[in-house]
């Protein structure tokens, strides 16, 4: 299934996202998207402006995390000339070039304060005021945010300013991980496959059953980018026409337990330990269990005796698991466990 966003996926928590898009484009209300990084949240920005009113206006799009934040400001809101050394000419910004349209600040968790400070003021006033101008300067635009942090914690932590959360998350949607999408993985596999190929006059890839078993395991740090990215590799160098457990970057086979055992295994990889064995699909059958409820009661088990060890304490518990606080807190809500 294929979303308006262009978003491909059947699980339930995307389909909810949907559901709120389909609603909130229409207005003008401000949306605050969440998720990792490479889960699509820019694509999810890019349909909510395109099944807006203000589809025909532009839609300005800024990473606030890759623009030095020493420059930043003058990117949204302009200078006029002589504001600073190299400002031989005045300039508009990016929320002048959006008037009427959409502007998308990406990463807005990487802001400097004293910028967040400005972005409230556009978001209360609907005015900016150029770098070394004297005069405010009415805009008409809608504002959507995005970020990878959890930006209630940030606002703990004395790094995001609490109001302006507030006003950015009028309109809340979450991009879950692909590794919490289940049956998402294969479909997208597929559809990328069929797209790169198609693009390299090649036949289409199949996925051998081995294949398919290990991409599901597989945790998708890189989430929905990183299988693109791997799809367009296959593409290339798959010398077969069906994709084999071989053909997979050995990064992915060890992730998923099934990396080969090197005949002389370097010592910076210790042996697993005595009586430790990966679990079969033996174990599966005597659970009564299908692979993605035994994966759910592994995790959770994990994720119990994590926050155990660590006394309650997420960071700790995170660390433990060695994954991020952010993710740890996705996980426990997910499961109900906070």
């Amino acid at each position: 299934m294929s979303s308006p966003a262009g978003i491909i996926g059947q699980e339930t928590s995307l389909r909810e996202v949907f559901r709120t898009l389909d609603k909130v484009a229409p207005t003008d209300s401000t949306v605050l998207i969440t998720g990792e990084s490479g889960t699509g949240k820019e694509l999810l920005v890019r349909a909510l402006h395109q099944r807006s009113p203000r589809r025909d206006k532009p839609f300005v799009p800024i990473n606030c995390g890759a623009i030095p934040k020493e420059l930043l400001e003058s990117e949204l809101f302009g200078h006029e000339k002589g504001a600073f050394t190299h400002a031989i000419h005045s300039r508009p910004g990016r929320f002048e070039l959006a008037d009427n349209g959409t502007v998308f600040l990406d990463e807005i968790g990487e802001m400097d304060l004293v910028l967040q400070v400005k972005i409230l003021r556009v978001l209360q006033e609907r005015e900016i005021e150029r770098v070394g101008g004297t005069g405010a300067r009415k805009v008409n635009v809608r504002i959507v945010a995005a970020t990878n942090r959890d930006l209630e914690e940030e606002v703990s932590l004395g790094r995001f300013r609490e109001d302006l959360f507030y006003r950015l998350n009028v309109i809340p949607l979450h991009l879950p991980p692909l590794r919490e999408r289940g049956g998402d993985v294969l479909l997208l596999a597929r559809h990328f496959l069929n797209h790169f190929c198609a693009l390299k006059k090649r036949p289409p890839l199949q996925l051998s059953p081995e294949t398919t078993g290990t991409l599901r395991i597989y945790p998708w740090p890189g989430n929905v980018r990183e299988l693109e990215n791997l799809a367009e590799r296959l593409s290339i160098l798959c010398d077969g026409n069906t994709v084999i457990p071989a053909d997979l970057p050995e990064k992915i086979l060890r992730l998923a337990g099934e990396a080969p055992v090197p005949s002389s295994p370097p010592a910076a990889s210790p042996p697993l330990p005595v009586g430790f064995s990966w679990p079969t699909l033996a174990d599966l059958r005597e659970q009564n269990l299908g692979l993605k409820e035994f994966l759910d009661t592994a995790e959770e088990r994990l994720l119990t005796e994590a926050l155990a060890l660590a006394d309650g304490v997420k960071n700790q518990a995170a660390e433990i698991l060695g994954i991020k606080r952010t993710t740890l807190i996705e996980k426990l809500k997910k499961r109900n466990m906070e």
